[in-house]
Order: structure tokens, then C-alpha cells, then sequence
């Protein structure tokens, strides 16, 4: 593993293969680590990290906030999470790059292909989050985390931090910044000091500004239809990654090739395969 100092915040990352480059955006949530590649849901069956750097140089990172990457206090958007990714590849030296975005991680990769096409080879969106009840659990997990500072106060979510290894989306409780927090004593010492106000007013402007839409959010869908990049949409089904969120990627992306396949059939068998086979521009209509 390596660390860089990206955007002002450390960055825990690891560059895994030989080959061209694959800046991979982690699948889990607000829980966005390099290990969830490997352990996360169907990311645990389809093994990518087995298979990807045989042929490419995947690069894995812990997105800003989670695991053991820093962060900062202030408004968070998707805009923030893609510029990790972009500085990530600067700091490489790396012009330009292929791109994965799982999960939450999709839209990140959308937010950074919005405004950095000219560094996006080919993209792959895998199980986009989205939908009515990812957009209304994402702001109801903010308003806990609220609700809990305005009882407890930031001495309270420190100690809290203390006493749990959860991320915000394991329990709202700990906040966005819960894994900084345990980690990081002069972040902690810091973090208690904040305004309660100004935190709370940060707190609904984030979530109105990552959960702004009932489709899956990250860019504006005028940015997405100028792009002519080749996208593969692979589809999850469940209440965070919604059916509708990958149609609505389909849609925006004027090379989209959506993969209609049920989530139980996408396994290590074929998902790999069918990724490495569009990578290589193999799948082209």
C-alpha cells in the first residue's frame, strides 16, 4: 500500500497489475475501501481484483473519508469524491485512464467523466445506486447523524467513534467523517470544536446535494449526452441500487451498452470476461 497527499487529504492506494491503467472507484457506500473490491456483496463473487490485473493496472484507493484515507469537514459532493480520482492519476503521471465505478463509486466515476472526459479511455458502471429509497435513505441518514450531534454534541460522536468499527452507512451515529475520526486524534481534537450550527446547516446541504434525485445521481444528464465515450452498465436490484438508476445511465450515455442481466446470473464465470472483453473495445457495436 501507498499513501499520497491528494486535494489537501491523505490517500491510501495500491496499484495492483501491469498494463494500461484502470483508476478503479470502490463499491461500499460511505464505507468505500479497497478491501470491498474483494468482500462487498457480489464484488466477494465476481472476484474482479482475481481477474482485472492480468491485463491492466488497477489502480485501488480508500475513497476520501473511509478506511485509512483523511478528509476533511466541509460540503461534500461528487464532484469531491471524483477529483480524488483525478488527482490520483495526476499524481501517477498518468494523462489518461480506463474507469470502474461500483456502487456509490458510479457516480463518482460520472461526476469525473462530466468534467474530465478527455482523461476517460472507456467506462464501466457497475451497479449504479439510485432510485426513490436510495435518495430518501440517504437523507435520513444525515438527519441521524443530526440528530444525534444536536443530543450528544461532537464529544459525544467521538466517543461513539471510539467504541464501534461502523461506518456512517453501517450507523448514521458515527457521521461521514466517522472513520477520520477513530483514526486521526488531531482531526478528533478538531472536530469537537466545530460550530454545532454551521454543522447542521453542512450536514442538509450535503445531503440535498448527494441525494438531489430519484435516479441515480453524480452529473447532470446535459454534461452526460455531450460525452462520446464507450460505457458498459452492468444493473444491480435492490433498494440502494435500483434498476432505474442503470436505465437512467443508459439513457445519458450516448455509447451506452447496457448489459441486461439478472443480478443472480452475474457471477465470476462471466462478469470478469464480459468486462475485459469490452476494455478491449472487443464488444463494439
Amino acid at each position: 500500500m501507498a499513501t499520497a497527499i491528494i486535494d489537501g487529504i491523505s490517500t491510501r492506494y495500491e496499484v495492483l497489475g501491469e498494463g494500461p491503467p484502470l483508476l478503479m472507484f470502490s463499491p461500499g457506500g460511505f464505507d468505500a475501501t479497497i478491501e470491498k473490491w474483494s468482500t462487498q456483496s457480489v464484488y466477494a463473487k465476481i472476484k474482479l481484483l482475481d481477474h482485472l490485473p492480468k491485463r491492466y493496472s488497477c489502480i485501488v484507493f480508500d475513497r476520501r473519508e473511509t478506511g485509512q484515507s483523511g478528509g476533511r469537514v466541509e460540503r461534500l459532493t461528487w464532484r469531491s469524491y471524483a477529483k480524488q480520482g483525478k488527482e490520483l492519476l495526476d499524481h501517477l503521471g498518468l494523462q489518461r485512464a480506463y474507469v470502474i465505478g461500483a456502487c456509490m463509486g458510479c457516480s463518482a466515476a460520472a461526476a469525473l467523466v462530466a468534467e474530465w472526459p478527455e482523461v476517460v479511455e472507456r467506462l464501466v458502471l457497475y451497479w449504479p445506486v439510485g432510485g426513490a429509497k436510495y435518495r430518501m435513505q440517504g437523507h435520513a441518514r444525515f438527519s441521524e447523524h443530526a440528530a444525534y450531534v444536536q443530543q450528544h454534541g461532537f464529544a459525544g460522536v467521538v466517543a461513539f467513534a471510539g467504541m464501534t468499527d461502523k461506518s456512517f452507512g453501517g450507523d448514521p451515529r458515527g457521521g461521514p467523517w466517522v472513520s477520520v475520526v477513530r483514526r486521526d486524534k488531531a482531526f478528533a481534537e478538531a472536530y469537537t470544536k466545530l460550530d454545532p450550527d454551521a454543522y447542521r446547516l453542512l450536514m442538509t446541504v450535503t445531503a440535498r446535494t448527494l441525494f438531489d434525485r430519484d435516479t441515480a445521481p453524480g452529473a447532470e444528464p446535459e454534461d452526460l449526452l455531450r460525452l462520446d465515450i464507450p460505457t458498459l452498465i452492468v444493473p444491480g436490484r435492490d433498494h440502494a441500487h435500483a434498476v432505474s438508476a442503470a436505465r437512467y445511465f443508459e439513457e445519458c450515455f450516448r455509447r451506452a451498452d447496457y448489459w441486461d442481466i439478472p443480478v443472480e446470473q452475474q457471477t465470476d464465470a462471466n462478469v470478469p470476461a464480459r468486462l475485459l472483453d469490452f476494455l478491449a473495445g472487443h464488444t463494439d457495436k
